[in-house]
Order: structure tokens, then sequence, then C-alpha cells
């Protein structure tokens, strides 16, 4: 792997303008290692999870749930990425979305992960080096970074690679509300580096729906056969005021995916939050309304036969469960654009800037 210090270039996106009370305020440093432990954590976590193989895969108890989120993420990458686009993938993990990316004829990528095993492993996918089920290199020049990127200036390291036209951010970007610091420094980094017009895209828990779901039950802990979700006792009155909105943390466990921390993200405030860094709503839909919706569209119906997330239409009758559907209400999808008139023109091909082919040597460590 190739450490790299962190480079020393100009600006950054906006200044921070709200404070938000005793959440934790921007740049405060109580609790800091606390909380870049649990990044660590987390890291580490998703990190043990090996590739699995096709077999292994399609036995999974949530198979149908996952087949569920790439048909939701290919569907945003649809609808949003262009020909010769240059990708920002925050948080890219493993690459899954690397051939949902090859085939909107995206130009450049350039992955993002805090998780040392991980990024190899999107290394290796990227070479076409698994077992899955991979016929053709990727058309894409590709740099991969192994860098916390909710705590990195990401802004100082890519400078020469941006502007970049769309980012993305799958299943992950309420891990920087464990702090104010941390949320702003992920906006800021989008910010920065998107042009102006550009798109963000990603996935993340609702917390109306699962605040709502703890409400409901009894205790602090809720689920059903494939997931649950626990609070601590500090939050016994199942109040959160708004004024305190960072550091919200939550057990979650989802069979064959996840076990560990995470943090509520209150969306109205992400939404404000965004705003001062001159990203602005375009989209925000709760997964089955993201689902309903879509699946009237032709095109989107037929690549869901095709994932095979409600069965193939034909002979295969399996599909999703209705414990996995319970999950997939736990989730949104959101569309940001940055502020800005887009250029009249793109600027020049970043080819020159990734490899076709990645060794371990080419992965960048980025030191915080």
């Amino acid at each position: 792997m190739n450490k790299r210090p962190r480079d020393d270039h100009s600006s950054f996106a906006s200044a921070p303008k709200r404070q938000y009370g005793a959440g934790g305020g921007y740049g405060a440093q109580q609790g800091y290692s606390e909380e870049r432990n649990s990044a660590r954590r987390v890291a580490d976590h998703y990190s043990a999870r090996s590739n699995q193989t096709l077999e292994e895969r399609e036995n999974s108890p949530i198979i149908h749930l996952k087949k569920l989120n790439n048909w939701i993420k290919s569907v945003l990458i649809q609808l949003y990425a262009r020909p010769g686009d240059c990708v920002l993938d925050l948080a890219c993990g493993k690459g899954g979305d690397l051939i949902k990316w090859d085939k909107a004829k995206v130009g450049y990528y350039v992955g993002v992960d805090i998780a040392e095993g991980s990024i190899k492993d999107c290394m290796t996918r990227y070479n076409g080096d698994t077992d899955q089920q991979r016929r053709k290199k990727f058309s894409f020049p590709a740099r991969l970074i192994c860098t916390d990127c909710y705590e990195a200036r990401l802004d100082e390291y890519l400078y020469e690679d941006a502007p970049f036209d769309i980012c993305s951010c799958q299943f992950a970007l309420h891990y920087s509300w464990s702090t104010e610091a941390r949320a702003r420094q992920a906006l800021a980094n989008v910010s920065a580096l998107l042009r102006p017009g550009g798109i963000f895209i990603g996935t993340m828990p609702d917390a109306n729906v699962i605040i709502k779901r703890l409400r409901e039950s009894e205790g602090l802990e809720f689920g059903n056969s494939v997931y649950w979700i626990s609070f601590g006792e500090e939050y016994a009155e199942k109040k959160f005021p708004a004024s305190r909105p960072f550091g919200i943390k939550y057990k979650f466990h989802l069979e064959d995916a996840v076990d560990c921390p995470e943090w509520v993200v209150p969306f109205h405030l992400f939404k404000l939050l965004a705003e001062e860094y001159d990203l602005e709503l375009v989209l925000m839909k709760n997964f089955h309304e993201f689902v309903h919706e879509y699946l009237q569209k032709p095109e989107f119906t037929e690549l869901m036969r095709r994932l095979g997330a409600l069965g193939d239409g034909r002979q295969d009758q399996s599909t999703l469960s209705q414990d996995e559907w319970e999950v997939s209400y736990l989730y949104l999808a959101f569309v940001l654009r940055k502020r800005g008139q887009p250029p009249a023109q793109r600027r020049a091909n970043n080819a020159n800037r990734g490899k076709m082919f990645l060794t371990e040597g080419d992965i960048e460590v980025l030191g915080i």
C-alpha cells in the first residue's frame, strides 16, 4: 500500500455556519477518541467480512433484500450518471457497485474506504480476480484510497482529480453522524469535490421510521427474524431533542450483513446541514415509496426481473420475504445537487490519473 501524507492545497467547501448546542460542536474534542474508536470498530467489522462466492451469496437469509438494495442503487445510478462521468465513491467497500458504474459507461472512478480489507477486496474485484461472473475488464481507470472520508480533507488530496460529476455514498453516510465535526467533514468533502450542478446520490437509514418503531416497542429493542435494533438506557424516555442531533447511537444487527454501532440521522436536519455546503435536495424517498414509484417504469421493471429480488417472473417463485421487506422500510434514498451552473464543457479526461490494473502498492493510504 502506498502511504501518502496530506497535501496542503488551499480552500475548503464552505465555512461552517450553524452550531448545534450540546450535540458535539464543530471541532469539539470531547468524545473524539471514542468516536474514532467507533469508526475503527465499524471498519474492522466490514474488513472481516470475506467476499462470498455466488453460491454462498444465494444461500444468504437476506439474499432478496440484497438484490432489492442492488436494484435501488442501480436505479439511482441509471437515473443520474452519464457516460464519461468522473465518479467519487465514498465508503466504496468491496466495490460492489463497480459493475453498475461500468454499465453506466463512466469515464473515471475513485473509491475511498476506511477498511483496509474492504479496499483490497475492491481492488481484487476491479482487476477481475474473483470467482464472480466477471468476463471482461472494467472500461474505466480507477484509483483506490484507504482513509476515513469523514475525517480526511479529501479536497486537498484529490485536488487534481476534481471536479467530479457524481458522488455516491451507499449505506454509509450515517456513520458520519457520530459527531457534528464528522458530519460536516463528510458534506464538506462532497461539496468541495463536486462540480456545480454535480449530483450526490446515496442511501441511509430512515430516522423517522427507526424512531417510530422504537416508540411503538415496549422496550428499547425491536426487530424480526432477520434484524434487530437496540438503543441504550440513556434513551429510556425515547426523546431526541432537535438541539442534540448528533451522536444518537444504536446497535444494529442484520443477518449476514451488519453487526455494529450506527447513528441516527434526522433527515430534516441533514437537509439543512447539506444546504450550508451548497447541496440542495432533489429527491428523498423511503425504500418502499422508491420501489412503488420506479417499478412503474418498464426499464426498471425489467431490471428488477433480471436481478431477481421479486423472483425472475418465470419459473422462480421465490421473492422478498415479509421480514426482508420490513427491513427495507428502515432505509431511504436521497439525491442532492451542488448549487451553481454546470460548466459548458467538461474538464479534460482524468484517465491518466487512474490505472486499468491495480496492485496493493497502488492503494493509497491517506494519513489524517
